[in-house]
């Protein structure tokens, strides 16, 4: 049975032990091992159900650590570590020989970052290794952003996560890499392009691969409930053709008055995009979990982190 700790010491010895730890981090919880073990990583895969092709995130606890990952570190790549490290932005950089191929899916490049959490820190602080961890979660599901999210998907496969309560910005990190003199977003997240943008310069977009992706959350369909969700301009117009459903909504800010609508997750009353990236993984989970025939999602507006949002919920809702 899986445990809910605070207890960091307690993660160190499962770790060291090459067993797996959910752990927390701003963005969304973890599921960590070992980098350089291969028992461990292969544990990761096969917990999650994830294809070997899709790619880890390597975690460090300081900026000052990426020489021991990556064997190249672009002028770029440095100006984003040091404007947004700790902190939600992934960069994709060629790895060192020693970084396992079944980390980086055989790819001569490694997806690196310092998780923004405290707890996380400390840990990866009391340890000899870094940590490979995506998200805890079966794949293609829900992200967790609680420890609970994490307890009620695994009860019986990973044996702590490390409680460091609700994740603060709710989605993924942000992921971009370099081909040359080009930056490029391979995921959006939770910073976003317009802030990445004003330290580099523009960047270009490639966030979508099926066979062979360069970083983790670039398959079309992701981040998924199992009830049927559908991402809309306007939900109330979408109600009507749905009259004898059991509908929830997902949406920015403003609620509907509709008896059909069983039950609705307003993200931010006060139209906070921030604030509605931090409620949205654990609004859906919330949803999922009352035996809805539909959940119809409202389309953000498609600026700075709606973008990101949206393509969460585009994501979330592909056939």
């Amino acid at each position: 049975m899986i445990e809910i700790s605070t207890d960091i010491n307690k993660a160190k010895k499962i770790l060291e032990n090459n067993e797996l730890v959910a752990i927390p981090t701003e963005t969304v919880y973890g599921l960590a091992g070992n980098i350089y073990n291969e028992q461990a990583i292969k544990k990761i895969f096969e917990t999650k159900n994830r294809p070997f092709f899709n790619p880890l995130i390597v975690h460090i606890y300081s900026k000052d650590l990426l020489h021991t990952i990556a064997a190249e570190i672009p002028e770029k790549a440095q100006k984003l570590a040091t404007a947004f490290w700790p902190g939600s932005l992934t960069l994709v950089l060629k790895k060192k020989n020693n970084i396992p191929d079944l980390i980086t899916a055989g790819k001569d490049s490694v997806a690196v970052r310092v998780p923004n959490h405290p707890m996380t820190l400390a840990l990866l602080q009391s340890i000899d290794f870094p940590l490979a961890a995506p998200s805890a979660n079966p794949f293609g599901s829900i992200s967790p952003t609680t420890a609970q999210h994490v307890a009620d998907y695994f009860p019986n496969d990973v044996s702590l996560v490390l409680d460091g309560g609700s994740c603060k910005n709710g989605i993924e990190s942000t992921i971009v890499g370099f081909k040359g003199e080009n930056t490029i977003l391979y995921r959006l997240g939770s910073i976003s392009i317009e802030e990445i943008e004003s330290v580099i310069g523009k960047i270009k977009i490639k966030n979508n691969e099926e066979k062979s992706p360069n970083a983790p959350g670039m398959l079309s369909r992701h981040y998924a409930p199992k009830t049927k969700t559908i991402l809309v301009e306007n939900v109330e117009k979408e109600l009507d053709l749905h009259p004898d459903k059991k509908i929830g909504i997902l949406i920015f800010q403003n609620s509907v008055n509709n008896s059909t609508v069983i039950s609705q997750e307003i993200l931010s009353q006060k139209g906070d995009l921030k604030e509605a990236m931090s409620n949205l993984y654990a609004a859906m989970h919330r949803l999922d979990k009352q035996n809805l025939d539909i959940i119809i999602a409202e389309k953000f507006p498609e600026n700075n982190l709606g973008k990101s949002i949206n393509d969460r919920l585009k994501r979330a809702t592909k056939n």
